[in-house]
């Protein structure tokens, strides 16, 4: 099927979100949409899927012009869409996720349990997902969640498919197995639309490549494009794209961590006696595959674990035992890897959120009352100084583009004074403009003497900033290695080998 958007507009007040689009995708091929956070790419996808009306333009398939009134109207035409943050009900089994808006019944209105089963069975199979229709989707890992997304589209025999920033949350792993699935879609007819600010990822499975930067379409490129062609285009200006750092200057005392033990409520180790430390002026990695122990390395380090042995202690202090609230308070700042479920407040304001972890703060709050004018003056600055895309301090953290959320959170984290910054995920979700700038700020960060410690996924990012890096696996540290390590090195590491086996 052949898509095509003619001079789409859409205006959210004063902003112009998308300025006279045009683009075309042809019948089995893969469109990527190349743009910063903000530059109003998931706008225009959410206009084809019905989700906005636009306020000019038309969109046409096989050359006809459609009405879409509601995303069921999109699907009936045979649009599917998987977005970025999913819209599935946690609570749910994949089979009823994959039913919903489209119930079969039997008699009597009963649900058509079995049928919906043996649907996701048969597209499960097709692509070779292993995944169990009457799993709980809350219970399965993100990257399962997103083939429940794409079997949703499926099931309703969508021949034009849009991924919204698919990989923000996949593992390196996980993001081979969507491109080979992207591949085979193609091959078979569908015509993809490929929302990411990944070039790797861009260059690797487009066909075709559109530009938007501020809403407006400034450029085609072609897959063979560099890198830093193509991020010349997103950005308007040239970019860094690698990290310019100097050797560490390293600092007495730091962080500690001696013996470590993480528990679920049910007693499972998901972190199983690790030891390490991070001196100030340092950058730590942790790498791994996700669901090693990483992000309850990371709970228990800013309170939020449940049950922890050991110690964990910074500048002498011990933070094992302390609430969050005080561990905070001890200079501790963090930025959590789903800032959606734990770094923001969506109908919170902009301002309200840069201030969350100081509500007790005499700068923003005296007497119990909040100071408004010192709120916005301090919003407006790191607005500024952050480059956050808002209409301003009152508009809601929730409406925000995914990168500005993100860039929400680093200015709050690091506009306290630290001594240890904590970041999981820092540019998930995030383009290589606004890269290159938390980038810049965590090397800052580090080059203040203050101990840095990064999860990441990412090896890419995980290389181009540590000093060293600890790479996990099933809980536990497999080594401790230099930040130059060569990546297929790290990468068999993260599959268990030792150092010493990986470098064999």
């Amino acid at each position: 099927m052949k898509l095509e958007l003619r001079g789409i507009t859409k205006k959210f007040g004063s902003l112009v979100a998308n300025d006279h689009i045009d683009l075309v995708i042809e019948p089995g091929q893969i469109h990527a949409l190349l743009g910063e956070n903000g530059a109003g790419k998931s706008t225009l996808m959410n206009v084809l899927y019905g989700l906005y009306q636009a306020d000019e333009g038309d969109i046409l398939l096989d050359d006809v012009v459609q009405h879409f009134r509601g995303p069921g109207d999109a699907m009936n035409a045979g649009i599917g869409m998987v977005h970025q943050h999913f819209m599935l009900i946690p609570v749910f089994t994949v089979a009823e996720n994959v039913m919903l808006g489209h119930e079969n019944t039997k008699g009597l209105g009963v649900l058509d349990l079995a049928a919906a089963r043996r649907h996701v069975r048969e597209v499960a199979d097709r692509f070779g997902f292993q995944i169990d229709p009457d799993a709980l989707v809350g219970d399965l890992p993100v990257g399962v969640q997103q083939r429940v997304e794409i079997i949703k589209a499926l099931s309703r025999d969508a021949r034009v498919l849009v991924f919204d920033e698919p990989t923000a949350v996949l593992t390196p792993q996980e993001t081979d197995e969507l491109m080979a699935i992207m591949r085979q879609l193609r091959d078979e007819g569908t015509s993809i639309v490929f929302i990411t600010h990944k070039l790797r990822e861009v260059r690797e499975v487009a066909d075709a490549i559109t530009v938007i930067r501020l809403g407006k379409v400034v450029g085609e490129a072609s897959p063979t494009a560099s890198n830093t062609e193509l991020a010349s285009l997103m950005v308007g200006r040239a970019v860094e794209l690698t990290v310019q750092k100097d050797a560490p200057r390293l600092g007495d005392g730091g962080l500690r961590v001696k013996d470590l033990r993480v528990l679920t409520p049910t007693g499972a180790v998901v972190v199983d006696d690790i030891s390490f430390d991070v001196r100030p002026g340092e950058i730590l990695a942790v790498a791994g595959v996700q669901g090693n122990g990483q992000t309850e390395l990371v709970e228990a380090i800013v309170g939020l674990a449940a049950r922890v042995e050991g110690s964990i202690e910074l500048d002498g202090t011990e933070l094992v035992g302390k609430s969050v609230r005080g561990i905070l308070d001890a200079g501790v700042g963090f930025v959590p890897e789903d800032r959606k479920e734990d770094g923001l407040v969506g109908n919170f304001s902009v301002a309200e959120n840069l201030i969350l972890d100081r509500s007790s703060d005499p700068e923003f709050v005296r007497a119990g009352t909040i100071r408004r004018q010192a709120v916005d003056t301090f919003a407006r600055e790191r607005i500024t100084e952050y480059d956050i895309r808002t209409q301003g301090p009152e508009s809601p953290a929730g409406a925000l583009s995914g990168g500005n959320q993100q860039k929400v959170v680093i200015a709050r984290e690091m506009s306290r004074d630290l001594r240890l910054f904590v970041a999981a995920q820092p540019t998930r979700g995030v383009d290589v403009g606004s890269i290159e700038f938390i980038h810049k700020r965590i090397v800052q960060t580090r080059d203040a003497g203050i101990p840095v410690i990064v999860v990441s996924t990412e090896l890419d990012e995980v290389t181009a900033l540590a000093d060293r890096i600890a790479v996990m696996y099933r809980g536990q540290i497999v080594g401790i290695v230099p930040g130059d390590t060569p990546r297929d090195v790290l990468g068999l590491m993260m599959a268990g080998a030792s150092e010493a086996e990986a470098a064999a």
